[in-house]
């Protein structure tokens, strides 16, 4: 604890610096010398104040589930580490190099979404309308600092044991901007929360909040189902006492999803790499040296969907030694019964939506 203290102190200067920058980006906006642009249909946003581990990608899943029934919607980001330039729209029979795995995970599992990708976004959105007119809503993937659009619903997420208000600016902690950034959003989602969550500690945590007039606070926790084959999405196996697990994990935070599965499994073992980590043939070593060292009857190498996606190029040698790979699918769900109520509240924004 004091050692992460004096790292904190020691790198204070720096995150002053950076802060300086941030804040003199923020004052342009705000005087008007630089403009957010706006679009013709609504623009929502999904992102946070730090870097990442909030949950933006199932929180935007569960705005795809709740959305697409009912109109054409696009997803739009970046494609984090991909290996191409430019625009491009996401297709399951792409890999991550081509398309980034978030936006590969979306194409996979929503199909009927349109998922695009480039650098820009402010370049994107008009290529995506041209080439998808059909599109209704847009959905930005972590867009939160991107100020060059304005978006119509601005959805900020922090998460439980880590809120925005007890952080630092980068380097000395996780904050992109200034604490006061969440003056920006519309709603603000306190992600990762455990299921037993006391009404007290929830009124509590919003006065440490403090939203300003007409800001919505939500909590939301992850909902875990049982485990499916990477290539046999119809195979299902439910983690039991008696399993052994090597989780394999490139995410930003594990303690949510260690919880879970020391809840469930006899044994975890943690095989963790840097959030968006691209595996290399070392890493798949790597992974079977401890795979072949676990002892346990009930073995299993367990992964989460967007690890799957920067995985599965490596079929043939995990076929070749024996190490069938399961997914961890999960989704979001609200607490207090409140999915229903920031169902209707993102559905009556869209039909009072104007140009």
């Amino acid at each position: 604890m004091w050692d992460k203290w004096f790292i904190r102190i020691l790198l204070a200067p720096f995150a002053l610096l950076f802060g300086i920058g941030v804040a003199a980006k923020s004052i342009l906006y705000k005087t008007g010398l630089l403009k957010g642009v706006s679009f013709d249909i609504p623009v929502i946003n999904v992102g946070n104040l730090t870097v990442g581990g909030a949950g933006k990608t199932p929180h935007v899943e569960y705005l795809i589930r709740l959305l697409s029934p009912f109109m054409p919607v696009a997803t739009l980001s970046r494609g984090y580490k991909r290996k191409t330039k430019g625009f491009l729209i996401a297709r399951p029979g792409h890999n991550s190099d081509q398309v980034g795995d978030e936006p590969l995970l979306y194409s996979r599992k929503y199909p009927h979404v349109v998922v695009s990708v480039i650098e820009s976004r402010v370049i994107g959105i008009p290529k995506l309308l041209q080439s998808r007119p059909s599109v209704r809503a847009v959905i930005l993937d972590d867009a939160f600092q991107h100020r060059a659009i304005k978006p119509n619903l601005n959805i900020l997420l922090t998460e439980f044991n880590d809120p925005f208000y007890t952080d630092w600016l980068l380097p000395a902690g996780r904050l992109r901007e200034w604490r006061s950034g969440y003056s920006r959003a519309d709603v603000i989602v306190v992600t990762k929360c455990p299921p037993d969550l006391d009404k007290a500690v929830k009124e509590k945590m919003i006065g440490k909040i403090d939203p300003f007039p007409g800001q919505r606070v939500f909590f939301s926790q992850y909902a875990y189902f049982d485990p499916y084959r990477m290539w046999n999405p119809k195979q299902r196996t439910p983690i039991t006492g008696d399993h052994e697990v090597l989780l394999i994990c490139g995410i930003a935070r594990t303690t949510y999803l260690l919880d879970y599965l020391h809840s469930r499994a006899g044994a975890v073992k943690l095989l963790q790499f840097e959030d968006h980590h691209v595996y290399s043939r070392h890493d798949l070593e790597m992974m079977k040296k401890y795979f072949d060292n676990m002892i346990g009857e009930k073995r299993m190498i367990l992964t989460t969907e967007k690890d799957a996606m920067r995985l599965e190029v490596y079929k043939e040698f995990l076929n070749e030694n024996g190490m069938e790979v399961d997914i961890l699918p999960i989704q979001v769900e609200f607490l207090f019964d409140e999915g229903p109520l920031f169902d209707e509240w993102v559905k009556q924004f869209l039909l009072n939506f104007k140009v």
